[in-house]
């Protein structure tokens, strides 16, 4: 079947024969085989046992053969996922009962399929919310993206939730002492801690509050020059989870250039839509001027890189209501500014480009500075 993909034929199982008609089978599958060997019956029965023994571990088995063959570099190696759209229903599946037979061909053995993954709505990598997906985590070696681990999952499952089980059942499989490498769906004090003595590098996610801060703090004083070109870092030691580990963060000067235009675009985007929320708080009548202030204060808060400055409360009264025997009736409205909050875009400005490295490795001798970038 691998022969058939590769060749860009995909033939269906009833033709398979046909397509190795003329073909030297016998070299490249075994001594004694035939093209009339490979019918759609036979090759439906290998499906059958490749489900009952898992796509995934029959995937691994090969990749740990190939890896001894090639001398496949395992040092380091690369943890991903994907999402994968597809059309139609698919309603949940139950396991699916299989009867084989012994290798004498007496006994029937009752035996069931692994539990089928869950087709279903989640996060859609591929700019595909509306259809349901299915999740594929794979890992690769460093020297090549050489595929060694493939993982069917749900469609909802979540990367932080898997990362971690994904790279220990990897090195159990694998018996790797090398590094592993991953997004910051990994960079969880849960995780961490799963992990163990496992070697890791990851991404620090900017929401956490230390790293934040971190980046945001650092002048240009605080960088070094990296010998990679339009680089530089600074380090840190941190222990965030309760895990001792080196924090690299990294200034990188493409990064900072694209970061920045998308700034320009969201702090002008921003004026828009500030500039018309101001109208329509304008265009509002309290009842008191205490309550005008406090509107205006909220509005204030809810802006992102603005602030209201100059606030003013105008009291006026609506003649149209004024009668013979009722005074007319009082209200206030708000007069303001829309200023750029100059302190925040500076920082934000300061802090474009940069992203922080993490590991555990301590030891700058195993893995350096310019390694960490580099991986």
């Amino acid at each position: 079947m691998i022969l058939n993909g590769l060749g860009l034929f995909s033939s269906p199982l009833y033709l398979f024969s046909k397509f190795f008609e003329g073909k030297a089978t016998q070299h490249l599958i075994g001594v004694g085989i035939q093209p009339e060997h490979l019918n759609d019956d036979r090759l439906g029965r290998v499906l059958d046992k490749l489900d009952l023994a898992g796509s995934g571990q029959m995937f691994t088995a090969v990749a740990l053969a190939a890896v001894k063959k090639f001398n496949v570099d395992t040092q380091t190696v690369h943890l991903d996922s994907s999402s994968f759209h597809v059309h139609g229903a698919y309603l949940p599946k139950m396991p699916e009962v299989y009867f084989t037979t012994t290798p004498d061909g007496e006994d029937s053995v009752c035996q069931a399929s692994p539990l089928p993954i869950a087709i279903t709505y989640g996060y859609s990598r591929d700019h595909r919310p509306d259809l349901k997906q299915f999740m594929l985590d794979i890992i690769c070696s460093g020297d090549g993206d050489v595929p060694l681990f493939l993982r069917a999952a749900d469609g909802n499952s979540a990367d932080s939730s898997v990362f971690a089980q994904i790279l220990c059942e990897f090195k159990k499989q694998f018996e790797v002492e090398g590094l592993m490498v991953a997004d910051s769906a990994l960079y969880r004090d849960n995780n961490l801690k799963v992990l163990g003595n496992l070697k890791w590098l990851s991404r620090t996610p900017l929401t956490i509050k230390q790293a934040k801060q971190l980046i945001s703090q650092l002048m240009e004083s605080d960088f070094i020059e990296s010998p990679i070109p339009g680089y530089r870092w600074s380090e840190h030691p941190s222990n965030y989870g309760g895990i001792e580990q080196r924090w690299l963060v990294v200034e990188s000067d493409i990064r900072r250039q694209s970061d920045r235009r998308q700034l320009e675009k969201q702090v002008a985007k921003a004026e828009q839509e500030g500039q018309k929320k101001l109208r329509e708080l304008s265009a509002q009548k309290f009842a008191c001027g205490p309550d005008a202030l406090v509107a205006a204060q909220t509005l204030s808060k809810q802006l992102k890189y603005h602030n209201l400055t100059d606030i003013k409360i105008e009291h006026s009264s609506d003649k149209t209501r004024k009668s013979a025997q009722k005074e007319p009736k009082k209200f206030y409205t708000i007069q303001a500014s829309l200023a750029i909050d100059s302190n925040l875009i500076e920082r934000e400005t300061r802090q474009a480009g940069r992203f922080i490295l993490a590991t555990n490795v301590l030891d700058v001798n195993e893995l350096s500075n310019t390694q960490m970038i580099a991986k």
